[in-house]
């Protein structure tokens, strides 16, 4: 009766005041919260203008998240829709525009739940791919919403290796069309959001024929539903995938095509054309295709990857607060969770490589920034590293982060597996990061392929791009640390981190040359070392990620307090990094035993030292209740009375159970009588 009694009186915005376990994490902070935010911000104006686009989503009924947990894939789905054409609506209201500053804070405010997410890439790729002709009949169209497009790449048979697709557009010389066909059921588009139900149109990827040679994979724009009462075109099978992890509320579909006759003008020509007499002709650099996925890439990092380990940071470190379990000292109350090492151990390198892969992503942003303006001069030559840049940290990244969310979750014991806690949707979404834009594996590949050809150059004395400058200065030797002190020097660990990284692209160059020169045919000496060249990428992605953040610490000035708490979190990161991979830095006796103990203390102290600063840290990224949407991780910290509050609103609980009449009664009825 007590429990009712409490939350009869916590109705309203907070459930009765915030929890003093709390609060009181909070009036001991070493650093002005506000001013952290406003740096990770870029500056206190974008956290005014951000906070403003939070505000007015939020404000707004139709993009509330409040019973998402209990929706079906078809309410979910309708209500993305809804949001999404509402959101049209909204932009127009306040003045917003797609090219705008305010654009970036809106996907963070709808947490990503809204549809046509795909119509953004179809109209990117039309950008990059079309003639200026394309672009001006086909972008308005798109931009007004008189077409709703998809991208259809990927097939039930081929996803990263394009060439690999099966789709076939042959030329019709006599029609001056193309006639696209789904050849066998390997060929089926399947996986392209908002294909299953919304698309009208789709750029999609087919193998080109022409006189009967093929060219290559080319990007055609399809029509697959009527735009009069969107039934499917003749020749046309479209619908829904079916359930997955997460991502209700994107109608992920499938395609088949049977002899679909397209315009010759709708296949995308900037770079390419088929001319009417069948002449093929190739002009431009393609190159920057690889620009296109390196843009998509370097988004991702962002919005899809790091704000949910930023956000299952903050619902895990103040749950860690509020929790109390078992007794640390006899004869005391319970413990908060947080105060026992194991716990820290868990959480709080979860919060340092937060905010290390938020400086990164800076980092490459800048880089591809720099790059961008080379490329519209028509400079491609910063193109190799920033596609090698792009992928190694796209699969650095989001392995980390979806490790570091799985983490959060397990260490929130049973409630963290409650949908209510926020976690399990958060992890099965970012689970998804690291196989679409390019699987993992085959993206450490590609880094490695360049820091393979960098490495070589560099040896012969060439001139390489400044992200591997280092390996041309390789240093033998070993670490110069003499106590547990000087492991909290940028120096000493940023040393052991490039050394570690030269070392593993040095070694793993040379088996490749012995293999090689040993008369085993180039392609397969690449795959007998991948396991070794996928190591040396992470190693390479890993080093630059502690050299970023100790150069953006020792660029902070020292008001507020900030620098000297980025400076412990990036102490954390490089020490947990070299802790938990202990072997890598061991091998080449480049750390000794007794150096990995320094190190060991060193780590565990400052675990002791970012604890008490722990909330503090996750309300500096500011995001409100209902962008957490969790029970366990509200500002208020009222974690019992919401998860019980919570818990009534689902729909099982305001029905008799179906299952009674059908089932319990005939069996329990039955079972009484025999008593």
């Amino acid at each position: 009766m007590a429990l009712l009694e409490t939350s009869k009186y916590s109705q309203g915005s907070v459930l009765g005041g915030v929890n003093p376990d709390l609060a009181i994490e909070r009036q001991t902070a070493s650093f002005s919260v506000e001013k952290l935010t406003a740096w990770l911000d870029g500056g206190a104006e974008h956290t005014r203008l951000r906070r403003a686009v939070v505000e007015a989503i939020e404000c707004d009924p139709v993009f509330s998240r409040e019973n998402q947990y209990f929706q079906s894939q078809n309410e979910r789905y309708e209500a993305a829709v809804q949001k999404a054409v509402h959101l049209q609506k909204k932009m127009h209201e306040m003045g917003w525009s797609e090219n705008g500053p305010e654009f970036k804070y809106i996907y963070r405010a709808v947490s990503g739940d809204i549809a046509f997410l795909l119509h953004r890439i179809f109209m990117r790729s039309i950008s990059v791919l079309g003639s200026d002709k394309q672009v001006a009949k086909w972008i308005p169209l798109a931009s007004q919403y008189r077409v709703i497009g998809s991208y259809a790449q990927t097939e039930l048979g081929h996803g990263t290796y394009l060439q690999g697709l099966e789709t076939t557009a042959v030329f019709d010389i006599t029609t001056q069309e193309f006639i696209l066909n789904t050849p066998k059921i390997s060929a089926m588009k399947w996986w392209p959001g908002d294909m299953g139900r919304s698309a009208t149109h789709t750029v999609a990827f087919a193998q080109l024929y022409v006189h009967g040679k093929c060219y290559g994979v080319h990007p055609f724009i399809v029509q697959i539903r009527s735009l009069q009462d969107h039934s499917l075109c003749p020749g046309v099978t479209a619908g829904d995938i079916g359930p997955k992890m997460n991502y209700e509320h994107i109608d992920n579909g499938y395609l088949m095509l049977q002899n679909v006759r397209i315009p010759r003008e709708n296949m995308l020509n900037k770079f390419c054309e088929v001319q009417p007499d069948g002449t093929y002709v190739r002009r431009g650099s393609q190159k920057i295709n690889y620009f296109t996925m390196t843009t998509v890439r370097i988004s991702l990092i962002s919005d899809e990857v790091v704000i949910p380990l930023m956000k299952a940071c903050t619902i895990a470190i103040r749950y860690s607060v509020v929790r109390r379990q078992s007794k640390l000292k006899p004869g005391e109350q319970e413990a908060k969770i947080l105060d026992y090492q194991t716990q820290q151990d868990k959480l709080l390198p979860q919060l340092a490589a937060a905010y290390a892969f938020h400086f990164v992503n800076g980092y490459l942003q800048e880089l591809f920034d720099r790059g961008y303006r080379e490329i519209q001069r028509k400079n491609f030559d910063t193109l190799p590293e920033l596609h090698a840049l792009s992928s190694g940290f796209k699969a650095m990244v989001t392995q980390y982060c979806s490790s570091g969310v799985e983490i959060c979750l397990r260490a929130c014991g049973g409630h963290g597996y409650s949908s209510l806690s926020g976690l399990p949707s958060l992890y099965t979404k970012i689970l998804a990061s690291c196989i679409y834009e390019g699987e993992n594996t085959i993206l450490f590949l590609q880094t490695a392929r360049f820091l393979i050809k960098s490495f070589m150059a560099a040896s012969t004395g060439q001139r390489v791009p400044p992200s591997v400058t280092y390996l041309a200065a390789v240093k033998p030797g070993k670490c110069p640390a003499k106590n547990e002190l000087d492991f909290l020097s940028p120096d000493i660990y940023t040393e052991a981190y490039q050394h570690t990284a030269v070392r593993l692209i040095s070694s793993t160059a040379a088996k490749l040359q012995d293999l090689i020169q040993s008369g085993v045919k180039k392609h397969n000496a690449w795959n007998q070392c991948t396991v070794q060249l996928v190591q040396a990428a992470k190693a390479h992605c890993h080093y630059i990620t502690v050299k970023n953040f100790a150069e953006t610490v020792e660029k902070l000035e020292t008001k507020a307090g900030i620098q000297k708490i980025m400076k412990h979190l990036c102490d954390l990161f490089a020490l947990h990094g070299i802790f938990s991979n202990a072997g890598v830095f061991l091998y080449d006796g480049y750390i000794s035993g007794v150096q990995m103990d320094m190190v060991t203390a060193s780590y565990l102290d400052l675990l002791a030292i970012i604890r008490k600063d722990a909330v503090p840290l996750v309300d500096a990224f500011d995001f409100t209740d209902k962008s957490l949407n969790s029970a366990l991780g509200s500002y208020d910290g009222q974690v019992y009375q919401r998860l019980y509050e919570w818990a009534q609103k689902s729909p099982t609980n305001k029905q008799m159970s179906p299952a009674y009449e059908k089932y319990l009664k005939p069996l329990l009825h039955n079972t009484l009588s025999k008593l």
